[in-house]
C-alpha cells in the first residue's frame, strides 16, 4: 500500500495515519458480523468519493451502541454477514469538489444516519427519516448497510458531507464523545427537548437494555441540563455507581410508581420498566422510550395514560439534529460522556473485546 498527499486551496496535509493511493486498486478492512458471537476483519473494496458533495473519513474512535450487544448475540432481526459499527469521531481525508464547510486532518462526528439536508423531513429535523435516500439507511446494521459499511473500518464515504458531518470542538477527546453519533444524542431528545419546555422539572430514568449506556446518558444530560432531580432505577448494581457518579439518585428496587415525575424515560426493554415510567408519569408529563422491543409488544396502562393526559413517545432518534447540542454540553464540562464508558481498548482488540460483551460501553480507538 502506497500512500499520498491530499491538498486543496492552499491548504496541505500529511495524515499522521496516510491513505491508500488511489490510482491503483486497493482494499480496506473492515470489522464483519459473520455468525452469533463470531466477528472477522474482512477485505472490502476501498470507498470512493462518488460525488462532489461526499467525503471520506477514517474512524478514529469507534464506540458502541446497545444495540451491538443485541446483534453480536444473534438476538436481533439483522441477519449476518454485515459490517459492524455505527458511532464514531472519524478524520477528515478527503472531500469533493462542493464541500466547503470542511477539510482533511479536521475531527469530526459522524452520525449513524444517513441523511441529506435538504429534503422536507430533514429541514424539520427529522433526518432519521430523511426523504433523499433509502428507508432506514444507516452504517453498522440495518436493511443498506452493504451500501454504506460500518465504522470498524479503515475508510467511510459519508455522502451530503457539508450536512452531514459535525466538527468536534477543540479539547474533546474522541474515544469521550465517540458515542455522539447515537446513543448520548438518543438519550438527549428524551430529556433535552422537555426540559427546555419545563426547566428545572424532576427527571426519572428507568434504565438496564442491553449494555444500558443509553439510561446513563439519559441521567447525566438530565443533570447538565438542569433537573430539580433525576432518578435512576435499574437492578445492575455497577451502572447504579455509575449514575450516582454523574448526579443521579439510584434506586434498586422500587415499588410499582414513582415520583409522579413530569419528565420519565424508559430506557429498559423490560415490560415492567415500561410500565414504572408510564404510571409515575405525572398528569401531562411525558415519557419517551428509547428502548426497543422485538417480538411481542408490552401492555400499556392505557387508562391511566388517558385519565391523566400523558403524553408517549417512542420511535428511532434524528441524532443529526441533537448532535450539536450534546457535543455543546461536553465542550463545556456540563456533561462528561467518558464517566458511562466502562473500557478504552486498541483497534486491533476489537473483535475479542466486542464479543466478550462485558461492557456498558466499549471505546475502539485507532
Amino acid at each position: 500500500m502506497s500512500f499520498g498527499r491530499s491538498s486543496r486551496e492552499g491548504f496541505e496535509y500529511v495524515s499522521p495515519n496516510p491513505l491508500p493511493d488511489r490510482t491503483s486498486p486497493s482494499r480496506v478492512q473492515q470489522l464483519t458480523y459473520t455468525a452469533p458471537n463470531v466477528l472477522e476483519w474482512h477485505d472490502a473494496a476501498d470507498p470512493q468519493l462518488g460525488s462532489d458533495s461526499a467525503a471520506l473519513v477514517r474512524p478514529r474512535a469507534v464506540a458502541t451502541c446497545d444495540l451491538d450487544a443485541i446483534i453480536i448475540s444473534g438476538a436481533s432481526p439483522f441477519p449476518p454477514p454485515f459490517p459492524l459499527g455505527h458511532e464514531c469521531v472519524a478524520e477528515v481525508v478527503d472531500v469533493g469538489d462542493g464541500v466547503t464547510s470542511l477539510r482533511p486532518g479536521q475531527l469530526v462526528s459522524v452520525p449513524f444516519q444517513i441523511s441529506c439536508g435538504e429534503c422536507e423531513p430533514c429541514r424539520r429535523g427529522r433526518t432519521g427519516n430523511c426523504s433523499g435516500v433509502a428507508f432506514m439507511s444507516t452504517y453498522g446494521f440495518g436493511p443498506a448497510v452493504e451500501q454504506w459499511g460500518g465504522f470498524l473500518s479503515d475508510l467511510v464515504c459519508v455522502p451530503y458531507a457539508d450536512h452531514t458531518l459535525v466538527p468536534l470542538p477543540a479539547g474533546l477527546e474522541p474515544a469521550a464523545v465517540a458515542s455522539a453519533s447515537d446513543n448520548i444524542s438518543d438519550a438527549w431528545r428524551s430529556v433535552g427537548p422537555t426540559l427546555a419546555e419545563e426547566p428545572g422539572a424532576s427527571v426519572l430514568v428507568v434504565g438496564g437494555a442491553g449494555p444500558g449506556s443509553i439510561g446513563l446518558y439519559a441521567a447525566a444530560l438530565a443533570v447538565a441540563l438542569g433537573a430539580e432531580s433525576v432518578t435512576y432505577v435499574d437492578s445492575d448494581p455497577d451502572r447504579r455507581e455509575t449514575a450516582a457518579a454523574v448526579g443521579a439518585e439510584p434506586i434498586a428496587d422500587p415499588p410499582q410508581r414513582l415520583g409522579p415525575f413530569p419528565i420519565t424515560v424508559d430506557s429498559s426493554a423490560d415490560p415492567e420498566g415500561l410500565a414504572l415510567a408510564l404510571r409515575s408519569t405525572a398528569p401531562d408529563g411525558v415519557c419517551t422510550s428509547t428502548a426497543i422491543y422485538f417480538g411481542e409488544p408490552p401492555p400499556l396502562p392505557l387508562l391511566e395514560m388517558y385519565t391523566k393526559g400523558i403524553t408517549f413517545k417512542t420511535g428511532r432518534a434524528h441524532v443529526r439534529e441533537a448532535m450539536p447540542r450534546v457535543l455543546e454540553l461536553a465542550a463545556t464540562g456540563a456533561l462528561q460522556p467518558e464517566r458511562i464508558t466502562t473500557r478504552v481498548v486498541p483497534w486491533a482488540e476489537a473483535a475479542d473485546a466486542l464479543v466478550e460483551r462485558d461492557w456498558t460501553k466499549l471505546v475502539i480507538e485507532r
